[in-house]
């Protein structure tokens, strides 16, 4: 797509204004944004001095698990990666994807206080969005009978049995 102010270069920036609640999208390239904005388009946080962001994480599980020191998760070491948890509290990075589940007792209640919840649930793209939608129905669908079944309402169950099956078959076309 090209940059919808000079229409010669790539848009590689896309811009989001909310003015007195109208939204108004715009797809530039670099050189137009930069020319529009006051921020730079190839910033990053680690180019603010001071600014210690690989820390904040640390922190913020430190904060919110006060006696996080004296916890036994503190010699928790992620098996793929190899990293501990007391590294994990100095750099506030994590080594690798298998390290939230390595340290999830401590991460899964910070992570809830400061994101609100575990889950996304937010926007996604579409094409992405439509088969998460639906893994999601699944396993709603699956509690769903799993009560009906401990209920002893069968034919209920049968129903969201056959649901389940259903959008399964979807998936796989």
């Amino acid at each position: 797509m090209l940059c919808e102010k000079c229409n010669k270069n790539d848009a590689t920036v896309h811009m989001v204004k909310i003015i007195n609640g109208v939204k108004s999208e715009v797809r530039l390239c670099e050189k137009c944004a930069s020319d529009i904005s006051d921020i730079p388009v190839n910033s990053s946080f680690e180019d603010f001095e001071g600014f210690p962001l690989q820390s904040i994480l640390g922190g913020l599980v430190d904060y919110f698990n006060k006696n996080a020191t004296d916890k036994p998760e503190n010699e928790v070491v992620c098996k793929s990666c190899g990293m501990n948890y007391r590294e994990f509290r100095k750099t506030g990075l994590l080594g690798c994807s298998n390290c939230y589940e390595s340290f999830s007792k401590t991460l899964t209640p910070v992570i809830k206080r400061v994101q609100g919840d575990v889950e996304h649930i937010g926007k996604i793209p579409e094409n992405e969005g439509r088969v998460l939608a639906e893994k999601k129905k699944i396993i709603k669908l699956k509690e769903e009978l799993q009560k009906a079944i401990l209920a002893e309402e069968y034919e209920k169950a049968a129903e969201i049995r056959d649901n389940i099956k259903s959008i399964h078959e979807k998936l796989e076309e």
